[in-house]
């Protein structure tokens, strides 16, 4: 696993498992930039997922990571961003799946159906597995069309 600078980002719903997944990342020798939230004071999740996105879409960050209760807004709210392909994962091989395919570049945790143990592993095999490219890649530059087309 290469080193690289993560974004995190959460809302109150996912504030006591990003809390516990911060050590574990530094631990994995990974540089994070955090987005807040800070506390479990209630907030609007498309603040905190927005700031993660675009710190991805202009190369702050190499990946994300976004955590509420469902994942689901957040997802909204990531792929709304250009160049961002977030994907929900809710457990192991949809992790794998979603970078050997998609390259997926934000990774978004759901705390209401992900255990802390089970981020773990998932964030660990998201961020150690490659994108495998040919087929995939003619699917990623159609999505790009596509999102140059929205613009």
């Amino acid at each position: 696993m290469k080193r690289e600078k993560i974004a995190i980002g959460c809302d109150h719903g996912g504030f006591v498992l990003k809390t516990k997944l911060l050590p574990f990342l530094k631990k994995l020798g990974i540089s994070v930039q955090d987005f807040g939230a800070f506390s479990q004071e209630s907030m609007d999740y498309p603040d905190t997922a927005y700031k993660v996105a675009e710190a991805v879409s202009r190369n702050k960050a190499a990946r994300g990571i976004l955590i509420c209760k469902s994942g689901i807004g957040n997802c909204i709210v990531a792929n709304k961003v250009k160049n961002v392909r977030a994907a929900l994962c809710y457990n192991i091989k949809a992790a794998v799946l979603s970078r050997k395919h998609n390259d997926a570049n934000v990774l978004v945790l759901g705390s209401l159906f992900v255990s802390q143990q089970l981020a773990k592993k998932i964030i660990k095999v998201w961020l150690a597995t490659p994108f495998d490219g040919g087929r995939h890649l003619r699917r990623i530059k159609k999505i790009e069309r596509i999102e140059k087309l929205c613009a």
